[in-house]
């Protein structure tokens, strides 16, 4: 009985932290520049008490959403490793993710260098391999290299925060990133057959 007890209390832990989790991304597309404990813990339906157990402070949460993102790239890229058109799709999603979270980014921004670096060259390692199936067929420049992705990111972060009005930031990082992807990616009617 009391192992059961265990068992119960930890899928229910399981179960909390995964919806703060998800609450935390959804609250870090809104157009607020900080992002609220108490607004992440009425989202997910958890007491404060319960978000300050599983995440001490908004640093925290900025890492586990983070990871977040991260798997859900790199199950993105699992799931479609046989498309060599997915390198775009995920590419778009990545650019479009440093747009639309920009209180996430916030939050970023204010960790150690050392972190920032490592969920950089996270991202960039789940980039690699579609980035080199995407080159081997030809849908994408065969020139691109991940200096060049942290390039792209940097430009389409600079886009985002240059306008104090989040709709026309949005529009105009939006535009960005279809310019950049024009740029990067053959015509559709100039790729190979097959």
């Amino acid at each position: 009985m009391l192992y059961g007890a265990q068992t119960a209390r930890r899928r229910d832990a399981q179960r909390n932290r995964a919806a703060l989790i998800e609450a935390a991304s959804e609250v870090m597309t809104s157009q607020d520049a900080v992002v609220s404990m108490p607004a992440i813990a009425r989202r997910a339906g958890v007491s404060q008490a319960t978000l300050y157990r599983h995440f001490p402070d908004r640093a925290a949460v900025a890492a586990a959403v983070v990871g977040f993102q991260i798997e859900r790239l790199d199950a993105f890229a699992a799931a479609n490793m046989h498309r060599p058109d997915a390198f775009r799709d995920m590419l778009r999603e990545v650019l479009h993710t440093l747009v639309v979270m920009r209180p996430l980014v916030l939050l970023v921004r204010r960790l150690h260098p050392s972190i920032r670096e490592r969920y950089q060259q996270r991202i960039l390692a789940s980039l690699t391999g579609p980035l080199r199936r995407a080159q081997d067929q030809g849908r994408v420049r065969r020139d691109l290299v991940a200096d060049d992705v942290v390039l792209l990111l940097t430009m389409v972060h600079s886009v985002a925060e240059a306008d104090d009005d989040i709709g026309a930031a949005h529009t105009a990082a939006d535009r960005s990133i279809d310019l950049l992807l024009d740029g990067l990616f053959p015509a559709r009617s100039a790729l190979p057959a097959g």
